[in-house]
């Protein structure tokens, strides 16, 4: 609770955003961030703008002073983020977009019920083989995030999923987490969601981004706005493979990260994907007050 409370309170750049957000949705997504009730705020189709909003909230106190980007990626929901940070999107259209985005992807999850599961421990190749091995007799179960070596997230039906966890764990997998989720995201099953969401894309004006965006499907940056359109509604059906995202960063040249936005998941994940390479969380006041202390030319 209190996402983005202390952010809002401290910078008016934030505050504003909060606001701008509550106005393009026609409710007070601020309040629920900053005062619940948790259980409605967890649910995709609200936590996916309030993430968003308190994302580009941050970028918007310190993309300026940190001056050059050469790059910009995001995680699933993240990659809207690095959008409007590229100028790809504007604020207003990620915002309503997401806003559907969760809406559809819940709607989704309601019409075929589907989870999603953690295997570490193993490799890419051996979760694609478990996969297909799970997906027999009109089960459904594919890897969903390639997140870093050793660590995978599968997606699909409830008795797919079931059945690759029991093979990853024949296969030595270290750990298999069940994930709590409301439907099988990243994968086929979200095949509605991705018909709804392109409808609602083709309405939104994409710019060509001001500089390149990984893509989570292709793990290669994205140049053009029309590209971005369509990537972004492939996502939803395809896997996250944000360590080939990370490597495309690096062989670029990129020699830091910045993680904007609530929590440090990817800073996390860079520890796998980019050893020696910094990064940093930046999501509070006092990690902004932090960074803007030391000074930048670049990220």
């Amino acid at each position: 609770m209190g996402l983005g409370l202390q952010l809002a309170r401290a910078y008016p750049e934030a505050a504003h955003t909060f606001e701008e957000a509550d106005d393009i949705l026609g409710f007070a997504l601020s309040r629920l961030c900053w005062e619940g009730p948790e259980d409605e705020l967890v649910l995709t189709q609200n936590a996916q703008p309030a993430i968003l909003t308190h994302s580009v909230a941050v970028f918007r106190i310190v993309g300026e002073p940190l001056g050059e980007i050469s790059h910009a990626a995001g995680h699933s929901l993240g990659e809207y983020s690095a959008h409007v940070a590229a100028g790809t999107l504007s604020f207003a259209d990620a915002v309503a977009g997401v806003r559907l985005r969760g809406q559809l992807m819940f709607a989704a999850g309601t019409k075929r019920a589907g989870t999603m599961a953690a295997v570490i421990g193993l490799t890419d190749d051996e979760l694609i083989a478990i996969c297909e091995a799970a997906s027999v007799g009109g089960r459904v179960c594919v890897p969903a995030n390639f997140n870093c070596p050793g660590q995978v997230v599968i997606s699909g039906d409830e008795e797919g999923v079931e059945e690759g966890m029991r093979l990853a764990t024949e296969a030595g997998a270290r750990r298999v987490v069940p994930l709590t989720v409301s439907g099988a995201f990243h994968s086929p099953l979200m095949a509605p969601a991705a018909k709804g969401l392109r409808a609602k894309l083709n309405d939104l004006n994409f710019g060509d981004p001001h500089f390149p965006v990984v893509s989570n499907v292709t793990s290669g940056p994205v140049t053009d706005g029309d590209t971005a359109r369509e990537l972004l509604v492939d996502q939803l059906t395809s896997p996250v493979r944000w360590a080939g995202c990370m490597r495309e960063m690096l062989s670029a040249g990129v020699d830091r990260f910045i993680e904007m936005g609530p929590g440090s998941v990817l800073c996390g994940l860079s520890r796998r994907n980019a050893r020696g390479v910094p990064c940093r969380a930046v999501g509070e006041p006092e990690d902004i007050d932090a960074l803007l202390s030391e000074g930048s030319d670049h990220a």
